[in-house]
């Protein structure tokens, strides 16, 4: 390897790692593109299917803090790997899946590398970053995040528009496979490093301002996945556009994530607090508009894509305020919040079919009851944070991450 080589060795690193997450993010979500024709395949309604969605975020829940410790010694290289080849495996399976009991077992399957691989990520991306970069690696891993909403959901439903849901998710194993061979050539080994174990939990827990960045993450992701699980009916049936105009307004929602990193990386080392709460009170007012706005074709694509921005945004600002709460144990915060977040996007997306089953409410006022779950996510953020603001660290910002090198 020659000079100029070595020198973008880091960079290449951390492109490789945001292809992993974009990925992860996309198989995840992409039920969400999918819920009407995997329905359709199944003879099942629309509202039942989004049990998928519950179901997988809800194992990565209960499954992120225990397989972390349990792997928390392993070389980092290694595990990453191993879990690429158990989402591999899940993926055959789905496709494979005759019913869907089956598909819904393949995706727990895929659920359990979905556990440890976000516990580990942020922390793993920022060790091989360039020096001096680390803030910038974590928005760039961010980028593979919003990719998964740009390219993979639009591209994974015109995929199983054409040619069937299988197909998709077959693709998403195919890539999947790719993306390995690119991290076995270019990762290093990574030694666990500030991993945490069982005894960095009761310090934690006496953390109140990270506990109160949980307390947000669990109800302002439950609040935007009430509306988002189910965007597909709802662009389809409230707001009467074309299937293909449903594609587009996912990729509008995706777009938004490249504006929000690029927000994130210039504004939030500035005003770290106000930024978080900008962010959340952007996401609420684009649920509580949603019927007001979503009901209209055009209005619906300004609309989706200020909303894609607030989410991203307060999910960038989160995850820096976790780890920056707990450099002692990067690993261990990062596993629980991975698993409150899931608990979010699971109990989001059962609130949301639970509101499109009731007679009174229906599929029009998803965005109301996130609006609702949103506003009291960030009036108990603030409450807590003024009363313990006092015990924030001296520098509350990605840059004091140094220590998860």
């Amino acid at each position: 390897m020659n000079k100029k080589q070595a020198l973008h060795l880091p960079y290449y690193r951390v492109i490789a790692l945001a292809l992993a997450a974009f990925i992860f993010n996309t198989t995840e979500f992409i039920p969400i593109a999918l819920l009407s024709d995997i329905g359709a395949s199944f003879n099942m309604p629309v509202s039942d299917v989004g049990i998928i969605m519950t179901a997988y975020a809800w194992l990565v829940t209960l499954m992120s803090l225990p397989f972390m410790l349990l792997t928390a010694k392993i070389e980092r290289r290694k595990l990453l790997l191993i879990l690429f080849t158990v989402f591999i495996i899940g993926h055959a399976l789905s496709v494979l899946s005759w019913n869907f009991t089956t598909l819904l077992l393949s995706r727990m399957f895929i659920a359990l590398a979905h556990a440890v691989f976000w516990s580990i990520m942020s922390s793993l991306t920022m060790r091989v970053a360039p020096r001096g970069k680390k803030q910038q690696a974590l928005g760039w891993m961010s980028l593979g995040t919003a990719m998964a909403a740009v390219l993979g959901l639009p591209l994974g439903r015109l995929i199983g528009q054409y040619f069937g849901w299988r197909i998709t998710l077959a693709f998403i194993g195919i890539l999947a496979a790719c993306v390995m061979i690119v991290l076995m050539k270019l990762l290093p080994k990574l030694e666990s490093k500030n991993a945490g174990s069982l005894k960095s939990l009761p310090l934690l827990v006496k953390r109140p301002l990270l506990l109160s960045v949980y307390a947000l993450t669990a109800l302002t992701i439950t609040a935007h996945f009430t509306a988002y699980s189910y965007i597909e009916p709802y662009v389809l049936n409230i707001t009467k556009m074309s299937a293909n105009a449903a594609t587009t307004v996912l990729l509008m929602f995706g777009l938004s994530g490249f504006v929000a990193s690029s927000l994130f990386g210039r504004f939030y080392p500035r005003m770290p607090d106000k930024f978080l709460k900008i962010a959340a009170s952007i996401l609420i007012f684009a649920l509580a508009t949603l019927h007001l706005f979503g009901s209209h074709p055009v209005t619906m694509y300004g609309l989706i894509f200020m909303w894609g921005i607030g989410i991203s945004c307060l999910s960038l600002a989160m995850t820096a305020r976790v780890l920056s709460y707990a450099p002692d144990a990067t690993d261990v915060a990062a596993s629980i919040f991975s698993g409150i977040y899931n608990i979010g996007i699971g109990g989001g997306a059962l609130i949301g079919g639970m509101v499109m089953r009731n007679a009174q409410l229906g599929l029009g006022s998803i965005g109301w009851v996130g609006a609702l779950l949103g506003t009291l996510a960030l009036s108990i953020f603030i409450i807590i944070s003024i009363k313990y603001r006092h015990t924030a660290p001296n520098d509350d910002t990605p840059q004091s991450l140094h220590i998860a090198h």
